[in-house]
């Protein structure tokens, strides 16, 4: 089982990044993807234990932080993606939740993401929140049969889930699909399973039973029974399917 989005280098797990990995492990995870929120989460994810999961960085400059950025993105992204170990350009995205007045700096910011994910052949992590139209069309301006990558927290409606998957994307599945009224229980029986990948985006959005806790990656788990519960399907199919998914969308993982 694959968690291909969490945060586990943030100070929430300063204290027991250790036993938070055992539980993982114990639930059956061999792989971890961390996004980077900025370019300071590098050394943060550098300083991770390596140990019987497998840890995998991301690099990339999410959405809120893009006023806080370095003035030359495009090249700096460029120079820290191409890293052999950098196994996808992200997070990214847009948000209009928090605020909408950086909305041109954040399309801009993307744009460049895209770029570098293309130049690189490295998939991108997008994050999406209140920005569904804008963000589908900036991806599909940007696709010209190079770009590939997650529409990370999936939250959207059938149509849109349908659109992503015909723009190249796949769909991660996170803890809002356990939430009683996250609405994910009419969507997701009706868009392909090939494109489904797991995520916690730890320590963030916990699942059920645990929601408004402290996220984290063996909660992976409670998401794949939940999705198996969804489709009709076992767990083990659930985890079999979604890893395979993750496999191909970042192939850089299995080397």
């Amino acid at each position: 089982m694959i968690d291909t989005h969490a945060h586990i280098y943030l100070q929430q797990f300063s204290d027991d990044i250790q036993q938070a990995l055992g539980r993982a492990a114990e639930a059956g995870l061999t792989d971890i993807l961390m996004p980077a929120i900025d370019f300071d989460s590098l050394p943060q994810m550098d300083r991770l234990p390596q140990g019987q999961i497998r840890l995998h960085k991301m690099m990339g400059v999410h959405p809120c932080e893009i006023n806080n950025s370095r003035c030359n993105l495009e090249a700096s992204l460029l120079a820290a993606c191409a890293a052999k170990d950098i196994v996808a350009v992200g997070e990214t995205g847009l948000d209009y939740y928090w605020s909408t007045e950086f909305v041109e700096e954040q399309k801009i910011s993307l744009r460049r993401h895209c770029k570098v994910a293309k130049t690189l052949q490295k998939p991108i992590a997008l994050h999406n929140r209140e920005a569904t139209a804008d963000l589908l069309d900036i991806v599909e301006e940007q696709q010209d049969g190079r770009l590939t990558g997650v529409w990370h927290c999936f939250t959207g409606t059938v149509e849109e889930g349908l659109r992503a998957v015909e723009l190249g994307l796949y769909l991660g599945i996170g803890g809002v699909a356990t939430f009683k009224n996250g609405g994910l229980d009419k969507v997701l029986p009706q868009l392909p399973a090939e494109r489904f990948i797991l995520e916690t985006d730890s320590p963030y959005l916990a699942p059920a039973p645990h929601r408004g806790k402290r996220n984290e990656p063996a909660y992976t788990a409670l998401v794949a029974a939940r999705l198996a519960e969804l489709l009709g399907l076992s767990v083990d199919e659930v985890d079999r399917i979604t890893t395979e998914n993750a496999r191909k969308l970042f192939p850089l993982i299995t080397r």
